[in-house]
């Protein structure tokens, strides 16, 4: 993993000077130069309650060059009616609807990221009913312009946790271990929430394309980006208000209702769904894998069709592993029972 402090490199202080939004100064020459572009990929569903607390948060940001790219999975509330009104509002060519597949929300996401009447220098997914902090870009931007042009990147972050009234109420857990590819045929570590990505981890996405079985959008942007030999920088400083509520498709992964319910989601054998699901997708791309971890997925693959003690041998030597100490006993009960 890149070690990069971003404390030390940001500065988001608002602009005394009065120059346009979408430009800053080189700090060499004092010309003005533009700000790289950030496309955020929303999508809506039912999203009335919250909505617009999320887009009024876009307006805080300090790094100012985004447009909204907002896909509607079919909402029969005020969503679109919200999104109608911010189009007003705001400069035109800000805000751009589509209508989604109405096939799920991973669904929604990846139609997002194979539109290819999106460009952007960058590209941020964002959920309807988060609060994002104002320099959430401008990390994320500033962590993905230190990779060369040809290097898939991809940043994503902790999070704060806050109840339907924004109160704060924790954090997502800090994970520690390296992200790797060998971590991504096990979890995620990244809310799609928080992930920014450059061109060329596109690029990958869109070569994956879209009608294949996506567990998660997220998920499936993690293994791909590290499997093809990508750079993903994990930030610990939370970007965003990842809001806990009753209507969450997706929530925090902490706690120990959370863990019971993982426990039985393996032995009814969704965790081997899944695994299915992903192996179909990377080897659509295998020819882009690292040969490393063109090893790993064909090991990894070997061992789940093999008896109790190759299985358990081969898998070992596949490297794969979770970020927590009871995550990674979870794997190994997985891995006796044969829900890998």
């Amino acid at each position: 993993m890149l070690q990069f402090n971003l404390a030390d490199q940001l500065n988001c202080d608002s602009n005394p000077s009065g120059e346009q939004p979408n430009s800053d100064l080189d700090s060499r020459t004092g010309a003005r130069t533009a700000l790289p572009t950030v496309a955020i990929l929303l999508c809506t569903y039912q999203g009335q309650r919250y909505l617009a607390e999320q887009l009024a948060s876009f307006e805080t940001q300090s790094h100012s060059n985004w447009s909204v790219w907002a896909s509607d999975d079919g909402s029969k509330d005020d969503t679109r009616g919200i999104l109608a009104a911010y189009q007003q509002k705001w400069p035109e060519g800000s805000l751009h609807v589509f209508s989604g597949p109405a096939e799920g929300f991973a669904a929604n996401f990846v139609s997002l990221t194979c539109n290819d009447t999106i460009q952007a220098d960058f590209y941020a997914y964002s959920d309807q009913d988060d609060i994002w902090e104002a320099d959430k870009l401008a990390r994320s931007v500033q962590w993905l312009q230190t990779l060369p042009a040809d290097v898939p990147g991809l940043y994503c972050s902790r999070t704060r946790l806050v109840d339907a009234d924004n109160h704060e109420i924790g954090f997502s857990p800090l994970f520690s271990k390296p992200p790797s590819f060998a971590n991504a045929l096990m979890q995620n570590i990244g809310g799609g929430n928080t992930m920014v990505f450059n061109n060329c981890a596109r690029q990958l996405l869109r070569e994956a394309g879209e009608h294949r079985p996506v567990v998660t959008h997220d998920w499936w942007a993690y293994m791909l980006v590290t499997g093809c030999g990508g750079q993903v920088f994990y930030d610990p400083e939370p970007t965003l208000r990842y809001r806990q509520h009753g209507c969450n498709l997706v929530g925090t992964n902490s706690g120990w209702m959370s863990r019971f319910k993982r426990i039985r989601m393996l032995f009814q054998g969704r965790f081997k769904q899944w695994g299915d699901s992903n192996i179909v997708i990377l080897s659509a791309l295998e020819h882009r894998l690292t040969p490393e971890n063109r090893k790993i997925l064909h090991r990894f693959m070997a061992a789940r069709k093999m008896s109790l003690i190759p299985r358990l041998i081969c898998l070992k030597r596949t490297g794969i592993y979770r970020q927590t100490l009871l995550g990674n006993i979870g794997l190994i009960t997985a891995a006796v029972f044969g829900k890998i």
